[in-house]
């Protein structure tokens, strides 16, 4: 009587999607001036929750270099909403502090701003719950349901249906 055995996967030739994409996404990032592209892809843990919600890197800007001459810092273009541009442009300091410190040298120098609004999709806001006189007034069309937790939650839904 011969015993099966069970047979071993053999080694996965299946690569990352995040590897086979790297060279496209560089050079993508290289052509707005960015180095590394974890400058854009950790923008908000770099330049805080606060900041990163109004404002995103644009391009970094890197001067000529001059023969001799040590490497001048880059400006980083950051597109602001327009309300908040006064807001970050005070920040300015200590956006500069932060992304030197992710770079770990004096990489940008300087930041300019454009005022438009910002690629990221904004997640939609939930709606609140449906108002007591409207779900009352659906609770009265449902007819006779015995379960009383049944009817007010659909009650509930129909209001929220008939709202939106």
């Amino acid at each position: 009587m011969s015993k099966l055995r069970p047979i071993k996967p053999g080694p996965l030739s299946a690569k990352p999607l995040s590897l086979l994409l790297n060279d496209v996404f560089a050079e993508a990032y290289a052509k707005q001036g960015f180095a590394a592209r974890e400058l854009v892809t950790r923008w908000a843990q770099i330049a805080g929750p606060e900041i990163a919600a109004h404002a995103e890197p644009l391009k970094m800007q890197w001067p000529r270099t001059v023969e001799g001459q040590p490497q001048e810092p880059a400006t980083l273009v950051l597109r602001v909403e327009g309300p908040m541009a006064l807001e970050i442009q005070h920040s300015a300091d200590v956006i500069l502090q932060r992304v030197n410190r992710f770079f770990g040298w004096s990489a940008v120098g300087k930041l300019a701003f454009r005022q438009a609004p910002l690629s990221r999709a904004r997640r939609p806001t939930r709606p609140g719950p449906p108002d007591a006189k409207s779900v009352a007034e659906v609770a009265e069309r449902l007819g006779d349901i015995e379960d009383e937790q049944l009817k007010s939650a659909l009650a509930r839904l129909g209001a929220a249906i008939k709202r939106n």
